[in-house]
């Protein structure tokens, strides 16, 4: 029965650095250099990840939620990401939301982080230009 319990957890963690490993994040929409009105949806999808609300499975590397950081790059693995205007939480597990920024051209950053708003670093990041009228 040892022998089973302990492969059994050997297995676990090989699945979940294999998953770690393959897991992505990434904007559905807008599309990379695409034109948005100054009112705009966003929408976020990610591979081999679990999207759960701040707080939970908070030691989990596979385990987080989204932030959109606006006209910034990624933040560095282990940081936590700051709470501010350009750094944009959705704690609540959210996948859309919808943006309002001024005219002219803006980055945003899709940031995965664990339940304590760590940052998964840049593997789990990704920037695309939009361009707003």
């Amino acid at each position: 029965m040892f022998k089973k319990v302990v492969s059994f957890v050997i297995l676990t963690i090989a699945l979940s650095s294999v998953q770690a490993a393959t897991a992505k994040i990434y904007f559905v929409s807008p599309k990379n250099n695409e034109t948005v009105t100054k009112n705009f949806k966003v929408k976020f999808a990610q591979k081999g990840l679990k999207v759960k609300p701040a707080g939970e499975d908070m030691e989990n590397k596979t385990a987080g939620h989204f932030h959109v950081i606006v006209d910034g790059t990624f933040i560095p693995e282990g940081i936590v990401i700051p709470a501010d205007d350009k750094h944009i939480h959705y704690g609540k597990a959210q996948m859309e939301t919808e943006l309002t920024l001024t005219p002219g051209q803006h980055t945003l950053t899709l940031q995965f982080a664990d339940g304590a708003h760590r940052s998964s670093g840049e593997k789990l990041s990704q920037t695309i230009t939009v361009n707003v009228r």
